[in-house]
């Protein structure tokens, strides 16, 4: 069967909705494609960031579930997202930006021969930037045209998540064995596996961590990963595989947007196959995709009670213009 192509998006939980578009759009500078609501939560907005284009692999998404408290990292975690950006120049220009902007930082660092620079937004998610200068492997996205961030240093889609488990050897063997991945380096801690065409966008990094205490689910805290696969016949495939070594899973789950399979791959730990299309360019027009609230075909009757659940969030942006933000 063929290997998984890579990440397709990260959904993490949000405290604001408002707050989240506003750190997206105008700190990193990655465009809001599709505002619409949980499938399973209709109270709650999900709102997706992508590239240009909403191209698969390029695609960080927000829940805000109502009153859920401040979430706890630790061990058995997706725990941290990563960006890619074109180059070691470009880094240096997000240190600049960071510092002017107040957002908190590690500064540049190296790990599996990448530059990276590590950043968290006002609720302590984690994220970081990672150089493609020595990249192979799948292809990025297309950076926000129209967005605040001069073209060469912007975000182009996403690059390895980071999972911290308590039983590596455990978690080893499901990645190599039942998602097909494979163990390419190791540093201390950190073990690097990698899918498909690998490069940034096909990677996994795992610590293990025994010293920490486990994760708490919250807002500041990655929900799920998801990961590419072509169309449905590769999704049922892998559900053929799941199956087989007796892994619960969701079965095929209709999206609208892409088709989806989940399961938990470990204590805490959720994984989604994701087809690549149809995509998110069905049900709007690409000047002003995430302007409206965008709802799939099966909602539309629920439309008007939708709507009163949700406050209003302003994503207008086709009537904006966004000066290219060079840092001296």
């Amino acid at each position: 069967m063929n290997q998984l192509k890579g990440l397709h998006h990260i959904t993490a939980i949000t405290s604001s909705a408002e707050k989240i578009y506003e750190f997206f759009t105008y700190v990193l500078g990655m465009r809001l494609v599709k505002k619409t609501v949980n499938q399973d939560d209709i109270q709650t907005y999900h709102l997706y960031f992508t590239d240009d284009k909403g191209s698969p692999g390029t695609d960080m998404t927000f829940f805000d579930f109502p009153g859920i408290p401040k979430g706890v990292h630790g061990t058995n975690e997706i725990f941290k997202t990563s960006f890619r950006v074109p180059n070691d120049k470009a880094l240096d220009y997000w240190v600049k930006r960071f510092n002017r902007l107040e957002v908190k930082h590690t500064g540049i660092k190296e790990q599996f021969g990448k530059k990276t620079l590590s950043f968290v937004d006002f609720d302590d998610q984690q994220y970081q930037l990672i150089s493609d200068e020595t990249n192979t492997g799948v292809d990025s996205g297309t950076p926000w045209q129209k967005g605040p961030i001069p073209l060469e240093y912007a975000i182009t889609g996403l690059g390895p998540i980071f999972v911290r488990v308590d039983n590596v050897d455990y978690f080893k063997e499901m990645m190599e064995r039942v998602l097909l991945f494979k163990e390419i380096d190791n540093e201390g801690s950190f073990h690097l596996f990698e899918t498909g065409e690998g490069g940034n966008g096909a990677q996994v990094i795992v610590e293990y961590n025994t010293i920490l205490p486990p994760a708490r689910q919250g807002y500041g805290t990655v929900h799920h990963a998801a990961f590419r696969v072509n169309d449905r016949q590769e999704l049922d495939e892998w559900m053929k595989q799941l199956n087989t070594f007796r892994f619960p899973n969701s079965g095929y789950v209709e999206r609208y947007y892409f088709g989806s399979l989940y399961t938990n791959v470990a204590p805490q730990i959720l994984f989604e196959m994701a087809t690549d299309g149809p995509g998110f360019m069905g049900d709007e027009p690409y000047e002003t995709l995430g302007e409206k609230l965008a709802l799939p075909p099966f909602f539309e009757s629920k439309r008007e009670e939708i709507e009163k659940l949700v406050r209003p969030i302003d994503t207008v942006r086709s009537t904006k213009e966004f000066v290219k933000e060079y840092e001296e």
